[in-house]
Formats: C-alpha cells, sequence, structure tokens
C-alpha cells in the first residue's frame, strides 16, 4: 500500500513539473515572440515610411537623383541617428582607401602639415628620405598650392594630407614657399618613406621632452628607445608632450603604458550592462622611476588621455595645460558591408586606471597653463625653447626632480596667474642651448592596424 502511494506521490511531481516548465516556457516563448512582432513592426513602420518619401520625392523631385549617393547618405544619416558621435560609416570608395593606405599602396610625400592663421599649409614635420626633403621642402615652411588648388579653399589639414596622397609613382605638383618667402614648384612623385610616431631631445640640461603625435604600430619601440636614451644623455625627469594627439591604437597605448608605469590595471571596458573587462595589466618588469609630466590640450584624446590618466594615477607623474577632450570610448574595427562600403560603432566605454570614466568630460590638469589669444595665433611658430606650454611643463618637471631654482619651485606649486611670468621666466633662463638626440627609433611600416581603438578615430 505504502509502495503504490511513493508510485502515486512520484508521478504527481513530475507530472506537476512538467507543467511548471511548459507553462514558463510558454510565457517565455509568448515574450519573446511579442518582442519580435513589436521590433518588426517598428522596422516595418520604419521602413514603410523611406518607402512614402521615396516615391513622393521621385514623383516630384526636378533633380536627377544620384542612387550611390542617396544610398551612402541614408547609411551616413543612419548611424547619425543612433546618436552614436563616433559611428562612422564609410563609403565604399572611402574603405578601399583605408585599406590601400593601410597596405602601403596610397602613399603621400613626406610632410606633417597644420593650417595656421593664414590658411596655407604650414610644414611642420619632414620626413627623412622622403619626397619633400628630397625637393628641398623644409619645416617652417608653407604650401600654397596643391595640383592647382589653393590650399585655402581646403577645409582642414586632414583635407589637405588627402590631396596629397596618391598612388605610388604617381605625381602631385606643389608650389610651396620657403623661409626667405620665395615661391617654389615642383612635381613630387609619390613613393615609401620611413614615418615616425614620436620626436624626443634633452631639453634645460636636464628633461627629457618626448613628444607623441599618435599611438601607431612604431609608437611602442619608438619610445623604449627614445626613453632609454635620454636616460643614458642624463636625464632627470620626462616631458611627454600629447597635445593635439587624437589618440590611435588603443593596443599600442596599452603597451606603452605598460612600458612607464608600475604593475596594476591599467584600463577596462564597460559594456552596455555595465559588466567591466580588464583590458590590460602593466607587469610592472620595465617601470620608469623617472619623475613625469604629461602637456595635454583639448585636443588630446582618446588613447592619449587614457596614457596621461594612467601615467598620473600609476605612477605619480602631473599633467600640465588645459582640460583635454574626453572621449573615453571604443570603437569597433571596420565592419565591411556586401556592397564594399564599411561601418564602425562603439562598443563600450573606456575606464582608465583610476576607475572613473573620463569620456565626455576630459582629465583635468594639475598645473593649469592656458594659451592666450596671441599665443594661440604663433602656436606653430614656437620652438621647444619659446613655448610658454612648454616651458611651463618643463618648470613643473625640474620642480618634481629638485632641479628649478626656488622661483621655479614656488612659480609651478602655487599655479596663481600672478606667477605665471616668474615661471616661464625661470624656465626660460634654465633652457640652454638643446641638445637634440637624433630619432634612430626602429620604425617599420606605418600601416596602421584598424584595432579597436579609442580613433577609440
Amino acid at each position: 500500500m505504502n509502495k503504490k502511494i511513493s508510485v502515486g506521490m512520484m508521478l504527481t511531481i513530475v507530472i506537476l513539473a512538467m507543467t511548471v516548465t511548459f507553462s514558463v516556457t510558454m510565457l517565455l516563448a509568448m515574450r519573446l515572440f511579442d518582442s519580435t512582432v513589436s521590433s518588426v513592426k517598428e522596422k516595418e513602420s520604419m521602413y514603410n515610411k523611406i518607402s512614402e518619401l521615396d516615391r513622393y520625392v521621385r514623383s516630384n523631385d526636378y533633380y536627377t537623383i544620384d542612387e550611390t549617393r542617396l544610398y551612402d547618405t541614408i547609411s551616413s544619416g543612419y548611424l547619425l541617428g543612433t546618436g552614436d558621435r563616433y559611428a562612422r560609416y564609410y563609403t565604399a570608395e572611402a574603405y578601399a582607401e583605408l585599406l590601400d593606405i593601410q597596405n602601403g599602396v596610397l602613399m603621400g610625400i613626406g610632410v606633417e602639415v597644420a593650417q595656421d592663421q593664414t590658411g596655407y599649409a604650414k610644414v611642420l614635420k619632414v620626413y627623412d628620405g622622403s619626397p619633400a626633403q628630397e625637393a628641398g621642402v623644409e619645416k617652417g615652411n608653407y604650401i600654397t598650392t596643391i595640383d592647382g588648388a589653393d590650399v585655402r579653399t581646403m577645409s582642414s589639414a586632414d583635407a589637405i594630407q588627402a590631396r596629397l596622397r596618391g598612388e605610388a609613382g604617381t605625381t602631385v605638383n606643389l608650389v610651396w614657399l620657403n623661409s626667405e618667402s620665395a615661391e617654389q614648384t615642383v612635381d613630387l612623385t609619390r613613393s615609401s618613406y620611413i614615418t615616425t610616431t614620436i620626436d624626443y631631445q634633452l631639453t634645460a640640461g636636464d628633461v627629457g621632452y618626448i613628444k607623441i603625435r599618435q599611438f601607431d604600430a612604431t609608437t611602442l619601440s619608438e619610445l623604449d628607445y627614445a626613453i632609454r636614451t635620454l636616460r643614458n644623455a642624463g636625464a632627470a625627469s620626462l616631458l611627454f608632450d600629447l597635445r593635439d594627439n587624437a589618440g590611435g591604437l588603443l593596443d599600442v597605448a596599452l603597451n606603452c603604458i605598460d612600458l612607464v608605469c608600475p604593475e596594476g590595471v591599467m584600463a577596462w571596458a564597460e559594456s552596455r550592462d555595465g559588466t567591466r573587462e580588464a583590458l590590460g595589466s602593466s607587469n610592472g618588469d620595465s617601470v620608469v622611476d623617472l619623475p613625469m609630466v604629461c602637456l595635454v590640450n583639448g585636443n588630446t584624446a582618446s588613447a592619449a588621455e587614457l596614457f596621461a590618466s594612467c601615467l598620473r594615477d600609476m605612477s605619480g607623474a602631473r599633467l600640465v595645460g588645459t582640460t583635454t577632450f574626453g572621449k573615453g570610448t571604443i570603437q569597433s574595427s571596420p565592419q565591411r558591408l556586401s556592397d564594399g562600403s564599411a561601418v564602425v560603432v562603439t562598443v563600450a566605454q573606456l575606464i582608465p586606471s583610476s576607475g572613473e570614466t573620463f569620456d565626455s568630460v576630459g582629465l583635468t590638469v594639475d598645473v593649469e597653463r592656458d594659451l592666450t589669444s596671441d599665443e594661440q595665433a604663433a602656436y606653430y611658430d614656437y620652438t621647444l625653447e619659446t613655448d610658454p606650454q612648454i616651458l611651463r611643463a618643463v618648470n613643473t618637471a625640474q620642480t618634481m626632480s629638485g632641479s628649478a631654482t626656488v622661483g621655479g619651485v614656488n612659480a609651478a606649486s602655487s599655479g596663481a596667474a600672478g606667477s605665471e611670468a616668474a615661471s616661464s621666466e625661470t624656465a626660460s633662463s634654465e633652457t640652454a642651448s638643446s641638445e637634440a638626440a637624433s630619432s634612430e627609433a626602429a620604425s617599420g611600416e606605418a600601416a596602421s592596424s584598424e584595432a579597436a581603438s579609442s580613433e577609440a578615430g
């Protein structure tokens, strides 16, 4: 009798379990169905609206529609509508050009330029062995015309660089003004040349100055070489100039932080649901024990901000200059679409070692040194010995290493506006003739792999 009751109870429990399981499964399925139907209805509504708009325009618009341009604009508008300000749409042509640049098919003439108040392209750097160097173009010259087009009509330095690029072996006609303002004209043949991302030298006697223009494939080896060279030359402190560094490759920036900082987590990627994944930890094997300063401005962004933030939090570096841009997100690698176009979207938020995001707010500096309107107008004319922001950063570095004068210590520690002149004069008086260390950093091809970056670009 008891045995029959036990079997019956067991059957009852099994039936109840099956009933509950079925009910829960049906409930979840219904919710999933409702969600899917809702999503389908929303998409149908969106497509219907576009279709309605398309019918009206094609029936009434006076102008003939360029179908390729229309599709590209719709795609670009879609990404704009997502609210992701770092999402980017590449047309098939633009994406092919990006790949050609990375693969070394498209090349330039070997110059870095900026548009100053004249509107012309001021040459900031000429690479060794480049077509521009061989033609006699020098730093400080002005490019006025490219293939007959007035540079002043071009929208930005990037637009100018794009006009200078082309397939290897093709020519570009250049008109520029030399140091005596004499006009020079030449046809340059685009070819390969070795690019670098870092310039360095010893300044003010014992401050190792390192300019990092971006974080690219060769930056780690260049930075390692620069630090070792400057330390051997007697540097008592290091000054990293990150102004106008828009970032670059996130993985490279993390490797550079690992090169400098002690042991610890360098950054996390925070997903939409709030979970965090460590992006990397410094092992502390090659920690730099010198006092360090990072010079930043409003154009310091992304991976460059991460570098500055980690150096301050992990190595006690001081930040000098102005509040940074505030781009603390990570973008995907370009996703190629079926027609050859591609898209990039934000996939996570970048959290530095401090645990607090700098996205949309930027990094505040420890020693503020903005540029006046007159100084800003002369920004590209300054040298290492005359740049007021570099002078303040040099003074801060010497204060940290104990090599600054009493006046310099007071100026750097107070940070008061009234002490600015004293700080600059002190730094200027201590800035003897700079001992240029030639940049022999090993540098491979400058083809930048399109990794997740905080370009995160």
